[in-house]
């Protein structure tokens, strides 16, 4: 391939990206025409998926296609388990659930954690490399909105104090998708469930969105 393969990752699933981040869930969420308990929803759903990525991460530490990807300092289940613990309080466990679209995409997600490495990196990048970017707005914009406090408990999801340097991680990031170890037909499969991730990305956000459109 001429193209680099995170460029072509990228620009591949450009319009299902623009889809999820466009969505009519998320766009009231930042725009702060929804509360917190749409925040703190959607904060259970990320668990979720990411119970499902970090718990079928170990196993995948030696494997040659999705093993360098297995990167400690992203992840996210501690993070969000704090969070919701301020959100909901020291038994939030007893009171999360998730929603069908979340059901579907956290089983696909343990899946390709189980039986495709190379599936599991379409969903390692569509999320962490979304988490180090677009997630920033989401932090800044619910401290704003609902007061928390700069980078501490409800938004320690999108703080990663042990990557320093953000921009330089992502570069690193992309220069280990350019070198993923797969073919180019494998690295089309890739690229598909890229656009599976952010299609299972949008349903759940039409879900959110139809649960607080009838408790409006």
């Amino acid at each position: 391939m001429t193209t680099p393969f995170s460029t072509l990752i990228r620009t591949a699933s450009q319009q299902q990206h623009t889809e999820a981040e466009s969505s009519g869930f998320m766009t009231d969420l930042l725009g702060g025409r929804l509360g917190v308990e749409a925040y703190a929803r959607y904060t259970e759903q990320l668990w979720f998926v990411y119970r499902a990525l970090e718990e079928g991460a170990e196993a995948l530490r030696a494997d040659p296609v999705a093993g360098p990807f297995i990167r400690p300092e992203l992840f996210r289940t501690t993070a969000l388990e704090q969070d919701l613990a301020h959100l909901r309080g020291p038994d939030w466990r007893a009171g999360v659930s998730p929603l069908p679209a979340t059901t579907a995409y956290a089983d696909r997600v343990g899946a390709c954690a189980r039986d495709w490495p190379a599936g599991y990196v379409a969903h390692h990048y569509t999320r962490y490399l979304g988490d180090l970017s677009g997630g920033q707005i989401i932090r800044d914009r619910a401290e704003r909105t609902w007061g928390f406090a700069r980078k501490g408990d409800g938004v320690r999801f999108y703080v990663f104090d042990d990557i320093a340097n953000p921009a330089a991680f992502k570069r690193g990031y992309r220069e280990l998708l350019d070198g993923v170890n797969a073919d180019d037909l494998e690295r089309q499969r890739i690229v598909d469930e890229c656009k599976r991730a952010f299609d299972y990305n949008g349903a759940m956000f039409r879900e959110l969105a139809d649960e607080f459109r009838m408790s409006a």
